[in-house]
């Protein structure tokens, strides 16, 4: 427990997060802080802006970007079983990035490129440094294609892409706006990987997720489809818009209604507060599941959970990691900048208004779900404060 804003009383994790219902910042939010077997839990507000049916423990969200670790999680399970190595060049299941080009700086124009000077990785593509992505300016030409082509969301309709192999011919056609290894970037690589499990493994990313993951998990309502028998649970997700009110986004018989073209490794799934706890605590239990099978080995884990960046790739890279480096799918606390920056500490926020972290060294989940998009790639005042609130409890 931590004391309320006036310190006279303990506050509970509904007393966190009611306020931002009451003042109609957000329609609705789950929290959940896990101990061991000890988990707080709290449901507040609605499904929808209009009260249609009460916040509960199973309601379903779009969770965006925490979608990332659990792919990273499903490239190591083909780790695993020896089918892949972090060191292996993609370009044996990828061909497309068989010869990249690069802007000759991150300033240059689209036609002014040089060969990529050594293949793209395994690792790579699981320390989101293939040399695409997102930079903290967005208006970088290798930059904006991006969003032009196809390849990445503008965050207004999360789930409109290219179907797979016409994704991957369009992104190999546009330049690398860094060499690979050089500098992190955020979101493609992500993608990459969903992609490359496709490959490897001969099956859909959606198939191979299932059996490898959801269900060695008991992760019974996460996938990249919500099935009509489940959308009276599934929320509704909103924007602010130019008057600072809510406008929906997408309904429960929207994008995830039908499977995607393209089902995204980086954030294409919805799920549920305790589903992604199982997944958490298979983290914390490094790889063992809840019945003590083994969904990934110990240094698996540990690899997905080590910070890959450099000194200079994290300075770089600050509007997106505050305090934090990058393991392979989601950040790692580095620095002790804020309360909750536990060196160790993984996890990663959603543009959907998700957040999610193991913090090993407490062996704590923290996981919160709302369903308004981010509007920055600075956390929003809802999530600090839950995580100041985590850290405490």
């Amino acid at each position: 427990m931590t004391k309320s804003a006036n310190g006279s009383a303990p506050a509970g994790l509904g007393d966190v997060l009611r306020p931002y219902v009451e003042d109609g910042t957000l329609p609705g939010a789950v929290g959940l802080v896990a101990r061991g077997d000890d988990v707080e839990f709290a449901a507040v507000g609605s499904l929808d802006a209009g009260g249609r049916s009460p916040m509960a423990r199973d309601s379903i969200f779009r969770i965006a970007s925490i979608t990332k670790p659990i792919t990273a999680a499903a490239v190591m399970v083909l780790v695993d079983d020896g089918r892949l190595d972090p060191a292996d060049p993609v370009w044996r299941w990828l061909p497309e990035l068989a010869a990249p080009s690069v802007v000759r700086t991150p300033d240059s124009p689209l036609d002014d490129v040089v060969p990529a000077t050594r293949p793209i990785t395994v690792e790579d593509l699981l320390s989101s440094r293939t040399g695409y992505g997102f930079a903290p300016d967005f208006a970088l030409p290798a930059v904006r294609p991006l969003f032009a082509e196809g390849v990445q969301s503008d965050g207004r309709e999360p789930q409109r892409f290219l179907a797979t192999d016409e994704w991957l011919q369009t992104l190999a056609g546009i330049p690398m706006l860094h060499q690979p290894g050089e500098a992190w970037l955020y979101n493609t690589s992500s993608d990459l990987q969903g992609v490359l499990i496709e490959r490897v493994s001969g099956e859909s990313l959606p198939d191979f997720m299932a059996e490898r993951i959801f269900e060695r998990l008991g992760m019974r309502d996460t996938g990249f489809v919500v099935p009509a028998a489940k959308r009276d649970r599934f929320t509704s997700y909103y924007r602010t818009d130019a008057s600072g009110g809510l406008e929906v986004a997408d309904g429960p018989d929207g994008q995830w209604s039908s499977m995607p073209p393209f089902p995204s490794g980086a954030g294409g799934l919805a799920s549920t507060a305790d589903d992604w706890l199982a997944f958490g605590r298979m983290l914390l239990a490094e790889g063992a599941t809840a019945d003590g099978r083994r969904l990934l080995s110990a240094q698996s884990v540990r690899l997905m959970t080590a910070d890959h960046l450099t000194g200079a790739q994290r300075a770089a890279s600050r509007l997106f990691l505050e305090g934090q480096g990058w393991g392979f799918g989601a950040c790692v606390d580095v620095e002790p900048l804020d309360p909750w920056n536990v060196p160790g500490r993984y996890g990663w926020v959603g543009g959907t208004g998700t957040s999610a972290h193991v913090v090993p060294a407490t062996g704590s989940v923290h996981i919160l779900l709302t369903q308004l998009a981010a509007t920055s790639p600075v956390p929003a005042r809802q999530l600090r404060d839950f995580w100041r609130y985590a850290a405490g409890a």
